[in-house]
């Protein structure tokens, strides 16, 4: 293939979902989440933000407007990442969701990060995230970064409140 490399600049700018129920997955995004209604596009599509981009986040019935979730064993997104900007933020997320008593499907270390899992409305998965500073990133002892899947102490993180 080439030894060509993108830039390491690159970021994922947006994911764009397909919805049964425009203003669930608006509620669920904005008003649990906290992302910010950029755009609407009468009531098929909606566009939504964190801090004022054009959109991190493009929600549309165009051809799923009813329909139920996608199959759990078929190919397809497994889930989107939120990445937080602090450990206190995710915290902040994390004590939201409890008081809402809205469901998490799982929490993890993962040495370079802190996770929850959860659903949201349609069944696509999603993960609420912080990276830890990358000086404290696990490697091995050839240097290699490492990563698992561990017990995330949840105390602990509700505790940076």
């Amino acid at each position: 293939m080439g030894d060509y490399k993108i830039p390491a600049q690159t970021r994922i700018g947006h994911v764009h979902l397909k919805v049964s129920d425009l203003q669930r997955s608006i509620d669920f995004y904005c008003g649990l989440l906290g992302f910010e209604l950029m755009v609407m596009y009468g009531d098929q599509a909606a566009f939504i933000s964190a801090g004022g981009y054009h959109h991190h986040i493009g929600l549309n019935t165009w051809q799923s407007k009813g329909a139920p979730p996608a199959p759990e064993y078929a190919p397809g997104l497994f889930h989107t990442a939120i990445l937080y900007p602090e450990r206190k933020d995710l915290a902040a997320i994390v004590k939201r969701l409890f008081e809402e008593g809205y469901p998490i499907t799982g929490a993890s270390d993962h040495g370079v990060s802190e996770a929850i899992y959860l659903d949201d409305p349609d069944g696509n998965g999603v993960e609420l995230y912080w990276d830890r500073p990358r000086d404290q990133w696990p490697l091995d002892a050839s240097g290699q970064l490492t990563m698992y899947t561990r017990r995330l102490d949840m105390e602990g993180l509700l505790n940076e409140l």
